[in-house]
Order: structure tokens, then C-alpha cells, then sequence
């Protein structure tokens, strides 16, 4: 089993954002070290704890300070640029970091409206629809791809390219995937109630490729691992109270792990934990546990890699999560 990094990099009470994007760095050297496959940076727009609405610059210096693991995004809100301009700055960086980067491509109906229609400079910020982002990505694809006819050169001219996946949450985006014979990932964390639909459409409709002769599924889960069940559910509180704050309404930054238990333990709603779905969406627990269950959920859906999300306030903890989770996997170090 293959496993990545999907990187959100939190903005944590008592932190600043520039402290976020120097843990992610932090992060991006360990996983190299430690064997994860790949470290993919996620893009946010308009939100107070997410650290990076422009992934392509932390790429570039995470790729600077690694050497082994790919590095990519997770992924560009492709509806928001030119396709044009974003293959431009992926081919730099592959001209920089050849063999080692990926362009993930999202969609970005999860960006409110009027960011969204400053983004696009677009006055009048309707949402995004699936035909539009079908066509950019098309189009995107022709710009990465050596032997397409276009009327101009696409620059910088070198030999391969980044490697091209479609990001998705729902059925529709893993048809998608399937139809260009394009790698996909499932964000189970956003929309566990379609993993197992989504992945099997996926696999069952997949149409071969150059680029991908048979499917590549990523099936991306948020994890928190710990010495012990306690402890990892003790980390994961700060997660909790972040949700159960954002149900009423209250926008803050995620909190401390003791001051979310010691929250948590007052009379209030737990949405995640009222939660019921096939897979849990989230996965926390000791180190065995987390190993044994997500294996099981790869082995169902046919995973072959799994890309992990933490959300953990402190660093420390959220570097044992995933130093754990590599020694549980027998991952070979680089």
C-alpha cells in the first residue's frame, strides 16, 4: 500500500498562517524521509484557517527541499484560470523538478460566490458548472501533451510534463476521470457516502489512456494516529470542537487539543460524531487500529494508494500521525 500526503496546512489558534506554510515545509521533509509516496498541497480561497489559496509557490519550495517524493497540488481550482497559464507554471515546474510533480485539478464549487467572482473577475460569480470544467480540462490537457497541434508553442519546452489527476467528490467527477482515462482521487472525507459508488464507476468505466493505460485511484482520508486510542482521540477533539463551532456558526481557528476535550465535554452538538456512513469519515486511533482499517476500506473500494489529511493543532502531534502511520505501513524510508 502506497500512501501520500494531502496537505490543507491548518491555521491553529495561537499561530500564525506564516507558521502554517513552514509546517507544511516541515511536514514535506519528513514524509520524504519516511517514504510517502507523494505530497499534494491543497488550494483555499476567502477562508481564515487554511493557510495557501496559491499552491504552486509552496510546491515549488517543498520540491526544493525534498528529493524523492512527487510533489503536486491538491489540487487547482481549475474553473477559476486559464488553462493556459496553468499548464505554463506546472511545465516550469517540471522543467525544475523533472519526473516529480503532479497537477491535481478540483473544481471549485466549495469557493463562496464572491470570491469566486473576484477570482474570476467575473461580476456576476455564478457557480461553476461540470461542462465548463470538462472543457478547460481538455484543454489543459492539450497544452501539456508534447505532440498536440496548437497554433503556438506552449512554454518551457521540455521533454514530459507533470503528471495529470482529476480531483473529485461524487459520482460525476470519477465518470469523468474514467471517461479522459485520466488518475483520480476520491475525497472520502468530504463525501463518504459515495466512496464505494464512486470508485467502483471509476474502475468499471475506465477508458485506457497514453498517460494512464488502466485506473489509478487515490482514495484521500483524514487520519489522526497516536501511541493510543486515548491519546489519538484526546489530538482529535481539536477537530471536533472546529466542527462543532462551525455547525453554530462560529468561524475561529482550530483550538488546542486540551482546551477542545475540556469543550467537548460540555452539553453541545458533535456533528462528526453523529455521523453514520459505510467508512468512518474520519479515521483516528492507535497506530494498529488506524492500519487495520483503513486497509480494510482499501481493500473494499480497490485503492491503491491512500492519500492522508491531518487536522491537528500541534505540530509535534500531527508529525508522530504520520510517523506512525509510515512505520504501521513498513513504508521504506529514503
Amino acid at each position: 500500500m502506497k500512501l501520500s500526503v494531502v496537505e490543507q496546512a491548518p491555521v491553529v489558534e495561537g499561530l500564525t498562517p506564516a507558521h502554517s506554510l513552514r509546517h507544511s515545509i516541515e511536514l514535506a521533509r519528513l514524509a520524504d524521509r519516511l517514504g510517502y509516496e507523494r505530497f499534494w498541497v491543497a488550494e483555499h480561497h476567502a477562508e481564515i484557517f487554511n493557510a495557501v489559496p496559491a499552491p504552486e509557490i509552496l510546491i515549488a519550495r517543498i520540491a526544493a527541499e525534498t528529493s524523492g517524493i512527487r510533489v503536486g497540488s491538491g489540487g487547482v481550482l481549475l474553473s477559476l484560470y486559464s488553462p493556459l497559464k496553468v499548464a505554463e507554471v506546472f511545465r516550469t515546474l517540471h522543467a525544475l523538478y523533472p519526473d516529480r510533480i503532479d497537477l491535481g485539478i478540483g473544481r471549485a464549487n466549495r469557493v463562496k460566490p464572491p470570491a469566486f467572482a473576484a477570482l474570476r473577475n467575473d461580476t456576476a460569480g455564478e457557480a461553476p458548472s461540470s461542462a465548463d470544467l470538462w472543457l478547460r480540462l481538455e484543454r489543459l490537457r492539450a497544452y501539456l501533451t508534447p505532440d498536440s497541434e496548437l497554433p503556438f508553442p506552449v512554454s518551457p519546452q521540455m521533454p514530459g510534463g507533470p503528471t495529470l489527476w482529476l480531483l473529485g467528490a461524487s459520482v460525476s467527477s470519477a465518470e469523468a476521470a474514467a471517461r479522459l482515462g485520466l488518475p483520480y482521487a476520491y475525497a472520502h472525507f468530504i463525501a463518504p457516502q459515495f466512496t464505494r459508488a464512486a470508485l467502483d464507476t471509476y474502475r468499471a468505466a475506465f477508458v485506457p489512456s497514453p498517460g494512464a493505460p488502466s485506473p489509478r485511484p487515490i482514495l484521500s482520508m483524514v487520519v489522526c494516529c497516536a501511541e493510543t486510542d486515548t491519546e489519538a482521540q484526546r489530538v482529535y477533539a481539536s477537530h471536533r470542537l472546529f466542527h462543532r463551532r462551525m455547525s453554530q456558526g462560529d468561524v475561529r481557528l482550530l483550538p488546542p487539543a486540551d482546551v477542545a476535550v475540556a469543550e467537548m465535554d460540555r452539553p453541545g452538538p458533535d456533528p462528526l460524531a453523529e455521523e453514520s456512513f459505510e467508512w468512518p469519515r474520519y479515521v483516528v486511533g492507535s497506530a494498529d487500529r488506524v492500519r487495520d482499517q483503513l486497509t480494510k476500506i482499501a481493500d473494499v473500494t480497490g485503492a491503491e494508494e491512500l492519500g492522508v489529511v491531518s487536522v491537528i493543532h500541534d505540530q509535534r502531534d500531527r508529525l508522530r500521525s504520520y510517523r506512525l502511520l509510515a512505520e504501521a505501513f513498513e513504508l521504506t524510508p529514503r
